[in-house]
């Protein structure tokens, strides 16, 4: 049994973390951290924390003698700091997407698990979706033989103005490093590469931030908004697939959707997920061969429903599939993200 200590109560970690770590029979959460001590104090309860195991300083809970692994759900620049210091701690961390606010800090975590001869894993979450994992072993199978084609989209509505969103940290560019692109855009550059195997070689990229102005949370006025709200972009892989992506926080009626075409010799993959209907994972398949010419939808084996907390747990454990992003896989994500904001600043294609 592992016992987990974990930083940041936002969203993130009362929806996927910590009931991964409560479903597992390997990990036990025994301490939390956050800087709102209401907050604190709440989760503390419904958790069943004792109250000499909550922490508003990271520091203590990383030093805390009963916590064997560090679990970091926090905004994106705590990631580094965080990350390091967990490193340096000799204990094994798990850290939210994307890995920081840019390449200088990724290989700094890099560098400080490579020296303290730790493990980290970077919590890109849809790589354990049942459907992207069956994708990912039929496209290696041979299945789609050479891909040609990959067009994604990830979109999500609740940027629009009729939502009210006030000014969030995921709208400041210090606290987030990029908006739309690191918050959706990173999780589907994973997706395609985890499923296909397609590594990237230049990019391409189009950003665009639709409202410029947000009210402060502390209702003091407005504050601006400098990140991108949209982004579009273009990757060609090593093989030469040709790939598309559409990501966007001002699509109405869109929930948390994703879709991934797939396009090769022998056939196509369509994945799709839609939180409006059920969270619902799907894989759609074309076969070239086939005399119907239709899609089908494929059932999904049971044996590739997983869950990220589990798979973190057996990686902890030295039993993990190899599906896991590492931190290395963190650091090469970080370096696509920064070529494509440099690439939407300068207007031309960037080599990785």
């Amino acid at each position: 049994m592992l016992r987990v200590g974990s930083i940041g109560l936002g969203g993130i970690s009362n929806g996927v973390h910590v009931p991964g770590i409560k479903e597992s029979a390997d990990l036990q959460l025994v301490a939390i951290c956050d800087i709102d001590e209401a907050k604190l104090k709440a989760k503390a309860e419904e958790y069943g924390i004792p109250a000499d195991h909550c922490f508003t300083d990271y520091h203590d809970l990383v030093n805390c003698p009963d916590v064997d692994i560090v679990d970091i759900s926090t905004p994106n620049d705590f990631h580094a700091e965080m990350a390091i210091y967990a490193a340096e701690q000799k204990k094994n961390f798990c850290v939210e997407k994307p890995i920081t606010l840019n390449l200088a800090e990724a290989e700094a975590i890099q560098k400080a698990v490579d020296e303290n001869g730790v493990q980290g894993m970077v919590c890109f979450s849809y790589r354990y979706k049942a459907a992207a994992r069956y994708a990912k072993a039929l496209i290696e199978s041979g299945k789609l033989g050479r891909i040609y084609h990959i067009n994604a989209q990830y979109y999500q509505a609740w940027g629009l103005p009729d939502k009210n969103t006030k000014l969030v940290w995921r709208f400041v560019k210090e606290r987030t490093g990029t908006g739309a692109l690191g918050d959706l855009g990173c999780h589907v550059l994973d997706l395609v590469t985890f499923m296909t195997g397609e590594e990237y070689t230049k990019v391409v990229a189009h950003h665009k931030t639709f409202v410029h102005e947000r009210e402060k949370l502390d209702g003091s006025g407005m504050g601006t908004v400098d990140v991108d709200d949209q982004s579009d972009y273009l990757c060609e892989t090593a093989n030469g697939a040709a790939c598309s992506f559409q990501i966007s926080r001002f699509t109405a009626g869109r929930g948390n959707y994703q879709r991934v075409e797939i396009y090769g010799e022998k056939g196509a993959f369509v994945y799709s997920l839609d939180a409006l209907h059920d969270g619902i994972d799907t894989l759609d398949y074309f076969d070239e061969s086939d005399p119907d010419k239709q899609y089908v939808r494929l059932e999904i084996p049971e044996e590739y429903k997983v869950s990220q907390m589990q798979c973190f747990s057996d990686m902890m454990h030295g039993h993990g599939d190899g599906k896991n992003a590492t931190i290395a896989d963190g650091v090469k994500s970080q370096k696509i993200l920064d070529a494509l904001c440099k690439s939407a600043e300068e207007g031309r294609w960037v080599e990785i």
